[in-house]
């Protein structure tokens, strides 16, 4: 069994990742279902602040692993099973702790132009409505460890070019978690052994 956790920031194209993994018949287990249905079981308005408050909320009362934790409970035997939305090394590390080295850590990359722009055209309602909320949100992201989690993934799919390339790598990655969708010549493999070529 292995566990693909993807992470990245908003708009950096996660959602399209995740279609792959479904159109390959991967489970997927989305840790904001979990937030939705808390808002809901609250009574709240489904939009991006009541979603905002409620995750923040419990991570304030119970830690900021508590909805990895919550979602470790769901996880079922499969040979292969992705996770969308981990937003820090608290959380990377209860997953780390059940799994150990079957756990990936891969993320989304894309420069805060590109996702602005595609968040532009995607009209979610709780979408930020401009560049300066994108900042805002994303640095509320940070706050909670993103950065760290993006800077320690095991592998990294940058999509720059458009869906195309990151559906390619992104199957990449789940016919083989541990391969890099894309390696430099000579650049250390993940066992340290250095690439011939």
């Amino acid at each position: 069994m292995k566990v693909l956790v993807l992470t990245g920031m908003p708009g950096s194209g996660k959602s399209e990742a995740v279609k792959v993994a479904e159109e390959m018949g991967i489970p997927v287990h989305r840790m904001g279902d979990l937030v939705r249905e808390m808002v809901k079981a609250k009574g709240f308005e489904v939009d991006r602040a009541n979603m905002q408050a409620v995750a923040d909320g419990e991570r304030r009362k119970f830690g900021p692993d508590v909805w990895a934790r919550r979602t470790v409970r769901l996880i079922a035997e499969a040979p292969l099973l992705v996770i969308d939305g981990t937003r820090s090394l608290e959380e990377v590390e209860v997953f780390r702790r059940e799994l150990g080295d079957r756990l990936v850590v891969a993320c989304v990359h894309a420069s805060p132009r590109t996702r602005w722009g595609r968040i532009g055209r995607r009209g979610r309602p709780d979408d930020p409505r401009t560049f300066a909320e994108l900042v805002e949100r994303d640095q509320n992201e940070l706050r909670w460890g993103l950065g760290a989690v993006i800077a320690t993934a095991d592998v990294m799919l940058v999509n720059e070019e458009g869906k195309g390339t990151l559906r390619a790598q992104m199957r990449r990655v789940l016919l083989d978690p541990m391969s890099p969708p894309a390696q430099m010549p000579g650049a250390p493999a993940l066992d340290g052994t250095k690439k011939q070529g």
